[in-house]
């Protein structure tokens, strides 16, 4: 895929389960990288508990331990990747409440990208605001920062899919190696990822190379070129420390004069399918984009957007409708902004078969991204870092899945982690007027967890000695009885990490009254 603008804006600078019985979900709701690409089903309690341990193949269908069928239903959350060596939007917000607020939109898997700087000693993370928010994160290396993030995402329920996106935060590669990071340096940092992680079933695989592109071929038998005998290299190779992962393999750019996206043709699989020692732990991944990361033939036919079945059938489809291999679209995105890409992404979510007719026999995903500043396809997040782009996220709401049921509470060494002795649920609230007119006013409330505990939720209030009210509020919902006014945290900003701060806004009318006292609850 054509990445350079999207890269250069970056740099500069999941999915859910579903048995086939048993569930009825409550529907509606850099692109792969130029460089730098709601509403989840409610579930019965056995889809609650799907997902546990790890995962493998049967076909087409992931399975998990026990052998429910699950379906990768995420989104892409890149930084790691870039030259900050880290997810971008901590300089914004707390990891901790974004991953709960991608939990709480109905994605199940977050997709992390990373280059191999941030397996360098000492690799050191960049843009990390450490100001009442990711205070647990100060002085860690990138790769601690990622144990924090894998650890979270596992106590929210969410699924971690790491991917090599790049040999380094420059840019990406055509082939998995350069002369600066050569195929053994990658073999032996995916095997320290797939070593590092063991044990802990969150992170189901590895997405071993980002997007090969030309020159590299599939089946070609050129070990320089042929990605086919590279990624059964790698993936021989993770499965050596870590045979329980699942090894996720992209498609190349051409095969056999059919041109597509970058990682987006998987037509070689038919006659040179990968093979891997341990059964049951290949899947296939493409990519697909709309006219906003670039153009393509197909989208200019006379018969689009009913001519995109066939032309999905043809690069990566058939692997899934032949019963091969389950085939999991690792990046598709656009901005929306053009009336070709609504309707891409109309017949795309279409062509990935919805949740409700068709349970867990379906494509997997992840979308791209959920970083607001990937270049050519924004993302689910608006520039903000907390708002959602609701009408983007509202095409996906048929894919979306019931979710993962919560995995262990906590991670060694994390001060928040709940359930040490003499652990407490505490916060507190700063109201402060930032502007007067007489006519009306404009109120700040900071909300910071004093206690030793994360929170999940809290509520501010307070009493006024006259007769304003509430015109508008944002960031919390509210009651007002009266003089009393009583604000709810809105779903984004009710988790907040020990230490950590959050903000509501509001207007009201008549001005010049007098600062109220604020109580604040941890609930």
């Amino acid at each position: 895929m054509f990445r350079s603008l999207r890269r250069a804006l970056c740099v500069t600078v999941a999915a859910f389960l579903l048995p086939l019985a048993g569930v009825q979900p409550a529907g509606a709701a850099e692109p792969g990288d130029s460089t730098a690409r709601a509403a989840a089903g409610t579930a019965t309690t056995r889809a609650a508990a799907a997902g546990e341990g790890y995962w493998h193949t049967s076909g087409r269908r992931i399975l998990d331990a026990s052998g429910q069928p699950v379906r990768i239903a995420g989104i892409n959350w890149f930084g790691f990747e870039t030259d900050v060596r880290v997810v971008h939007g901590l300089w914004a917000r707390d990891y901790k409440g974004m991953l709960d607020q991608i939990k709480s939109l109905g994605y199940n898997t977050v997709r992390v990208p990373y280059s191999d700087d941030i397996l360098k000693p000492g690799a050191l993370p960049g843009s990390i605001n450490h100001d009442g928010i990711n205070t647990d994160l100060r002085g860690l290396t990138s790769l601690q920062v990622l144990d924090r993030i894998v650890a979270h995402a596992g106590r929210a329920g969410l699924k971690v899919v790491l991917d090599r996106h790049r040999p380094d935060a420059a840019a990406q590669s055509a082939l998995w190696y350069t002369d600066a990071v050569p195929e053994s340096t990658w073999i032996t940092n995916l095997k320290a990822l797939a070593t590092r992680y063991r044990g802990d079933s969150t992170v189901i695989g590895i997405d071993l190379h980002n997007e090969p592109r030309d020159p590299a071929c599939w089946g070609c038998g050129d070990t320089a070129r042929d990605w086919r005998l590279a990624a059964e290299r790698a993936g021989n190779a993770v499965l050596s420390v870590n045979p329980e992962l699942l090894v996720f393999v992209e498609g190349v750019q051409s095969h056999n004069g059919v041109n597509g996206w970058w990682g987006g043709n998987l037509m070689g699989v038919a006659e040179h399918p990968v093979r891997l020692d341990v059964p049951g732990r290949l899947v296939y991944s493409a990519h697909d984009y709309a006219t906003s990361v670039a153009q393509q033939s197909w989208f200019n036919d006379p018969s689009f957007p009913a001519n995109m079945p066939g032309i999905w059938d043809k690069y990566w489809g058939y692997v899934f409708k032949q019963n091969i291999a389950p085939v999991w679209l690792g990046e598709f995105g656009t901005t929306l902004q053009s009336g070709v890409d609504q309707r891409w992404l109309s017949a795309l979510v279409s062509y990935l078969r919805s949740t409700s007719q068709h349970g867990a026999d379906r494509f997997h995903w992840t979308f791209w991204s959920w970083n607001p500043n990937s270049g050519d396809t924004g993302g689910i997040l608006k520039d903000d870092w907390t708002t959602v782009d609701t009408v983007k996220d509202g095409y996906l709401a048929d894919i979306k899945a019931p979710g993962f049921a919560a995995g262990d509470p906590g991670d060694p060494g994390d001060p928040g982690d709940p359930g040490d002795p003499g652990d407490t649920a505490e916060c507190a609230a700063a109201y402060t007027v930032s502007s007067d007119w007489g006519g009306g006013f404009n109120v700040d409330v900071k909300v910071t967890n004093t206690g030793t505990v994360p929170l999940t939720s809290w509520k501010v209030t307070w009493t006024w000695s006259g007769a304003q009210r509430v015109t508008s509020m944002w960031n919390a919902s509210y009651t007002q009885s009266g003089a009393t006014v009583t604000a709810v945290n809105a779903g984004h900003n009710g988790a907040l990490a020990a230490g950590a701060s959050t903000s509501l806004g509001f207007g009201g009318a008549p001005g010049g009254g007098s600062v109220p006292s604020v109580s604040c609850t941890a609930t």
